[in-house]
């Protein structure tokens, strides 16, 4: 079941979200409306992007897990404004991420940088990062527009760190979770934590949520790093293989590397420069290393679920322990 599909199937709170979901959907389609049409047009297009709207759901969960509470009366405005903020961002990331890795393929259909050149999708990353602080100043609180800058940097930062270990076949298992880290657990640690706030959780309760998202972002990026390897296009909905492609050494590559003796690892530095994804899925079906990054992503998740354990008890916490679970069972 897809992380969507558990939102959606939830009894006490999967109607909230999806009518919330919608309201977020709006604000993000109004606010990114532009006077003119190539803009408009280029907005349609990455409104596909917009698959599994898993930071605005948790912004709102958050805030609902922050006091037990499961009633719209607990949210507004803000909420959804912030959700559609997050979105934004993420949706600018993804545009860049896939110039960085030369991407044809996202949800299904045609990149940006394919149809239009890397200028345009340059430009529309941009874009879309320029919106969401636009619309997050409307919100009037700049500790929001603080905490969000904040992780844009750290987004940055953890791209560039990729980009200098690109081709390293030495790269340690630290780095990779520090890049993994900084560029998909920030923002969903942020979510999590400002949709607490907005919730008005207490300091506790808003810092538990903000490690639970980083943590559960971090085991989500793995999973990706297993499907970018092992996974098939049709049924990603994306392309694969890119990080092999590009010379970045996830976490089941050094799983397998450093399991391998001396004469093992001349052979899988042969294999990993040859960029022959065939021979390295060979590699990691027949020993295991993809066990070993799954183990990694299950305690990984187990200690985010733990952050979890403080708050009251409801629908909203039980719904995130659930999507949790789902992290390391999604196919796409």
């Amino acid at each position: 079941m897809s992380l969507i599909e558990i939102v959606i199937s939830n009894e006490a709170l999967g109607s909230l979200l999806i009518e919330e979901l919608d309201v977020v959907g709006d604000v993000f389609k109004k606010h990114l409306h532009s006077s003119d049409d190539d803009v408009n047009d280029l907005c349609t297009h990455i409104e596909r992007y917009r698959g599994k709207m898993l930071r605005p759901t948790l912004v709102i969960l958050s805030s609902l897990a922050a006091t037990g509470s499961y009633s719209r009366e607990n949210l507004d405005d803000r909420h959804r404004v912030l959700a559609a903020v997050v979105e934004m961002i993420h949706m600018a990331t993804l545009v860049h991420d896939d110039i960085l890795d030369e991407s044809d393929v996202r949800r299904g259909g045609a990149t940006v940088n394919t149809l239009y050149g890397n200028d345009v999708a340059v430009m529309l990353g941009d874009y879309l990062i320029s919106k969401s602080f636009h619309l997050c100043s409307t919100l009037g609180d700049p500790s929001i527009n603080m905490a969000l800058g904040e992780v844009t940097n750290t987004l940055c930062e953890g791209e560039v760190i990729q980009l200098q270990n690109k081709n390293d076949l030495d790269m340690k298992q630290d780095v990779y979770l520090d890049i993994v880290g900084r560029k998909t657990g920030s923002l969903i640690g942020a979510c999590c934590r400002l949709g607490a706030v907005l919730g008005g959780g207490d300091d506790e309760h808003c810092e538990a949520l903000r490690l639970f998202g980083i943590e559960m972002g971090i085991a989500f990026q793995i999973i990706d790093d297993v499907l970018d390897l092992m996974g098939k296009t049709e049924v990603t909905g994306k392309s694969v293989g890119r990080d092999l492609d590009l010379g970045k050494l996830t976490l089941p590559l050094i799983k397998l590397r450093d399991g391998l003796n001396s004469r093992d690892r001349d052979e899988f530095d042969r294999i990993v420069k040859s960029r022959d994804r065939s021979e390295l899925v060979e590699q990691l079906d027949s020993s295991g290393a993809l066990d070993q990054t799954m183990e990694s992503a299950r305690k990984i998740v187990a200690t985010a679920q733990s952050r979890l354990e403080i708050l009251p008890a409801g629908p909203a916490r039980e719904l995130l322990l659930e999507l949790s679970r789902g992290v390391l069972t999604r196919h796409s």
